[in-house]
C-alpha cells in the first residue's frame, strides 16, 4: 500500500475503480436496480442532512451571499461550457456525425451536477454551503435556461420541462438540508466531534453514484450503440472537452480572485454537467429513436467527470492534510 501511495494511489482509489469494474462487469438491474436507487437517494439525503447540522447560518449565508462564486459558477455552466460545445462538435462532426455531435452540444447546455459536486467540495475540504448553494442554483435556473440554450443551440424548440427536477431538488437536498439545520442545535457538537461520519457517507455516496451510472450504462447497452471506432474517437473527445473545461474553469478561479475553498467548489461545480438533470430534458426535446446516441455523449461525460473528480478531490485532500 505504501507502494501505491507514491502514485496518489490509496484504498478509497482502489474502491473507486473497483466500484467501476463492478458496475461494468455486474450490473444491477431490475428490483435491485430500483433498491440501489432507494438506497442512493437516502445516503445523498443523509448527507445533506449532516451538512446542514455542520453548517451554522452565518456559513450558510455567506455561501448565499457570495457573488463572486455564484456570479463565475455561473458563467462557467451557461456560457463557458456552451461555447467550448459549439466549437468542438463544429470540429468532429465530420468524424461523429451529426447525432453524437447535437448530444455534445447538449452535453454543454445542461446544469451542473448537485450530489456528486458538493461531495466532492466536501471531500476536497472547499466551501461546502457555497457549493450546495451553486449547484442548487445552477439546476433550478437550468428548468429553464438549458431548454432555452439547447433551442438556441440546437435550432429546437417547444421541449416542456416538468417541475418534477425541482421537487427532486427540494426534497432530496433541500428539505434533509433544512432539517439539519434545525437540529444543529442539539446534534451539531456530535457531528463536529465525529468528522469521520461526514467523510464516510460522503465518500460512501460517491461510490453510489459512481456504481449507479456504470451500471445504467452497461444495462442501456451505451458501448453497443456505435461502431467501436467511433466509441473510442468519443472517449477521447470528451476527455479533451473535460480536460479544457477544467482547465478553464480553474483559471477563471484564479482570475475572480476566489479563496482556495471557493475555487474548489468553483471547480466542482462549474466543470461538471448532470445526467440527473439532462435524461428529463432530453426526452422532452428529441424523438425516441435518436435519444439514445444523442445522451450518449452526456453519459460518457458523468461517468468520466466522477472518476477525473474523485481523484482531483483526494488529492486535495492530501494537499489540505500535508501541513495540518
Amino acid at each position: 500500500m505504501a507502494f501505491l501511495k507514491r502514485f496518489g494511489i490509496d484504498v478509497y482509489m482502489l474502491l473507486l475503480l473497483g466500484t467501476v469494474v463492478l458496475g461494468a462487469v455486474l450490473p444491477v438491474r431490475g428490483v435491485a436496480a430500483d433498491g440501489l436507487g432507494y438506497v442512493t437517494w437516502a445516503a445523498v439525503a443523509l448527507l445533506f442532512f449532516l451538512y446542514g447540522v455542520r453548517m451554522n447560518a452565518a456559513e450558510v449565508w455567506a455561501g448565499l451571499t457570495n457573488w463572486r462564486l455564484q456570479g463565475t459558477s455561473f458563467v462557467a455552466t451557461f456560457a463557458l461550457f456552451p461555447v467550448l460545445g459549439v466549437i468542438i462538435a463544429a470540429v468532429m462532426r465530420p468524424v461523429l456525425g451529426d447525432q453524437l455531435a447535437v448530444g455534445i452540444l447538449f452535453l454543454s447546455v445542461l446544469p451542473s451536477t448537485i450530489n456528486s459536486s458538493i461531495a466532492f467540495t466536501g471531500m476536497a475540504g472547499g466551501n461546502v454551503s457555497g457549493a450546495i448553494c451553486s449547484a442548487s442554483l445552477s439546476n433550478l435556473i437550468g428548468v429553464v435556461l438549458t431548454p432555452a440554450l439547447a433551442a438556441v443551440v440546437l435550432h429546437q424548440g417547444g421541449g416542456i420541462v416538468t417541475a418534477e427536477g425541482v421537487l427532486k431538488i427540494a426534497m432530496q437536498i433541500l428539505l434533509p438540508f433544512v432539517v439539519g439545520q434545525l437540529l444543529r442545535r442539539w446534534l451539531g457538537a456530535f457531528v463536529r466531534r465525529h468528522k469521520v461520519l461526514t467523510m464516510v457517507v460522503d465518500r460512501g455516496s460517491i461510490l453510489l453514484i459512481v456504481y449507479s451510472a456504470f451500471s445504467a450504462g452497461t444495462v442501456a447497452g451505451i458501448w453497443h450503440l456505435i461502431p467501436a471506432e467511433t466509441l473510442v474517437i468519443l472517449f477521447v473527445v470528451i476527455g479533451v472537452f473535460l480536460a479544457v473545461a477544467m482547465g478553464a474553469v480553474m483559471w477563471m478561479g484564479r482570475l475572480a480572485r476566489l479563496k482556495t475553498p471557493d475555487r474548489a467548489a468553483l471547480f466542482f461545480c462549474g466543470s461538471t454537467k448532470s445526467l440527473a438533470s439532462g435524461l428529463p430534458i432530453a426526452a422532452a426535446l428529441f424523438p425516441a429513436d435518436v435519444i439514445g446516441t444523442t445522451i450518449l455523449p452526456v453519459m460518457m461525460f458523468h461517468m468520466t467527470q466522477l472518476l477525473v473528480c474523485a481523484v482531483i478531490a483526494q488529492r486535495m485532500a492530501q494537499r489540505q492534510a500535508v501541513p495540518a
